[in-house]
């Protein structure tokens, strides 16, 4: 990021800064789901131990990888496209495409997550719901708020991608190749 970029890309910039940072480390995450899963068989099958609250930190492993890494993801642009129309299309085409994938169809759906998920929610965290296993982790009212924060990182993920698309389609930026750390 260079000072005389302009505000919108200095902007899209920071964002993808601020949604790469939380992908790494919800990728060190991945590395503790695998190892936490090997603890859990040797414990169960070698020496016939088995821990609650291990197991079902993989459950809350599991869904902080996918449900933070969602961002990551689209900003990587690492998410299932059907491709037979839009590889051959030119940089301005894609960059339509991406504008009104995001403007119609991603910030909405992310809106609706974000509205129907505020009540579940917000009840769980009225009485700090826990497991409902003796041993198990009493966390879950912060599991069910990453139902929040998913919506939330692929709206601001959304918008910077929206921003960028249109910035190329007005031919203000030179479009690149992939999304990458070097993306403006």
């Amino acid at each position: 990021m260079t000072p005389s970029s302009p505000p919108l890309e200095r902007l899209i910039q920071l964002n993808n800064y601020f949604i790469q940072s939380i992908g790494h480390c919800v990728s060190w995450a991945t590395l503790m789901l695998v190892l936490t899963t090997c603890l859990v068989v040797i414990m169960r099958y070698l020496f016939n131990i088995g821990s609650a609250a291990l197991q079902e930190s993989l459950l809350y492993l599991h869904s902080l990888i996918f449900l933070l890494g969602a961002a990551w993801t689209l900003q990587k642009d690492g998410h299932v496209r059907v491709d037979i129309f839009y590889r051959p299309l030119s940089a301005k085409g894609k960059a339509w495409v991406n504008a009104l994938g995001s403007l119609m169809l991603l910030i909405p759906t992310c809106i609706f997550l974000l509205w129907i998920s505020w009540e579940y929610v917000a009840s769980s965290w009225a009485y700090f719901e826990g497991s409902r296993e003796s041993g198990g982790i009493d966390g879950v009212f912060l599991l069910k708020t990453l139902l929040l924060l998913m919506p939330i990182l692929l709206i601001l993920q959304g918008l910077a991608n929206l921003l960028y698309s249109l910035l190329v389609i007005t031919n203000h930026i030179k479009p690149t190749t992939s999304h990458d750390e070097t993306q403006l």
